[in-house]
């Protein structure tokens, strides 16, 4: 916990200077001002982390009440009496505490793992999953959730995402004043007209293009996730698993906000293989299998 406070702030840190960095050079060099730049810079920082960190700090009540999920606090039935052990064994191998372990309602095989640290966490699996894998590939789901959480998936893309909205807000005003006082001569009076419209288009814009860099390191953490998942319950029971949920063709019920910690996402081609927040099941497969090869060389 004190490492990923550490962490936050010296992400905070680095932000605030080189955006400092950034808007010095443009008022000293090239004499161009965005009014009160300490403003500008807590502005963003605020709003910039601001809304990642609180839907961290939200998101197990968030993943409860939008898929309005069974928590097992007293495990029924030997099913629930598995999930829960095979958490806590998993759990406490992997060194964190036991995350809480819920079943929530959905016909596609998945899982997903969310919480605000690794001592204060939430795995769950759906009734379609339950239904449709066998204990082993259902024990290697849960090592993959598991691991999410013992990586520090969640505190990790928080800040991340919070690194990148700070970049957008602030990039996309200093190019707004840029263009505003070249383009338009407006460099002694306060923001025109055409900064605005500058600033809504690169907001758009650049954000777009954090997503891709947010898309990206995610599907970097799944491949960290499944190799997680081998160790905690086997590489074979790992591979069986995914390819138990190639058969499920990418489908997800999850909603929007939860989705991306899914164990199973969304299939998409072109531009929106950049948004995607999980790599292809066959090349995850792949890399498990590549993985495994190297070990017994």
């Amino acid at each position: 916990m004190f490492k990923r406070i550490a962490l936050f702030l010296a992400t905070n840190l680095a932000v605030l200077l080189l955006l400092s960095i950034v808007l010095s050079v443009l008022q000293n060099v090239f004499g161009i001002t965005l009014g009160n730049n300490g403003t500008l810079l807590v502005f963003a920082v605020v709003f910039g982390f601001g809304g990642s960190l609180i839907s961290l700090m939200i998101s197990k009540w968030v993943a409860k009440r939008q898929t309005g999920m069974h928590i097992i606090e007293t495990p029924q039935g030997e099913l629930e009496q598995w999930l829960v052990s095979t958490v806590r064994r998993q759990a406490e191998k992997a060194g964190i505490a036991m995350p809480e372990v819920g079943i929530y309602d959905a016909p596609e095989i998945n899982a997903f793992a969310t919480g605000p640290s690794r001592n204060n966490s939430l795995v769950a699996v759906s009734t379609g999953l339950l239904r449709s894998m066998s204990r082993d590939e259902a024990e290697a789901v849960l090592g993959h959730e598991v691991s999410h959480v013992a990586n520090g998936d969640m505190v990790t893309m928080a800040l991340l995402q919070g690194v990148m909205n700070t970049f957008v807000i602030v990039l996309s005003r200093v190019v707004g004043r840029v263009v505003d006082s070249v383009v338009f001569g407006n460099r002694d009076n306060g923001p025109g007209f055409g900064y605005f419209i500058v600033v809504f288009v690169l907001d758009l814009v650049f954000g777009l293009f954090a997503s891709f860099i947010t898309a990206w390191f995610s599907r970097q953490r799944e491949f960290r996730a499944d190799a997680g998942g081998a160790s905690l319950a086997g590489r074979e029971k790992m591979i069986a698993a995914l390819q138990r949920l190639a058969q499920n063709h990418g489908q997800s019920s999850l909603p929007t906000q939860i989705a991306a910690f899914g164990i199973s996402g969304g299939l998409k081609s072109g531009i929106g293989a950049l948004m995607m927040t999980h790599p292809p099941l066959e090349v995850r497969i792949q890399a498990l299998r590549d993985a495994g090869s190297a070990v017994s060389r």
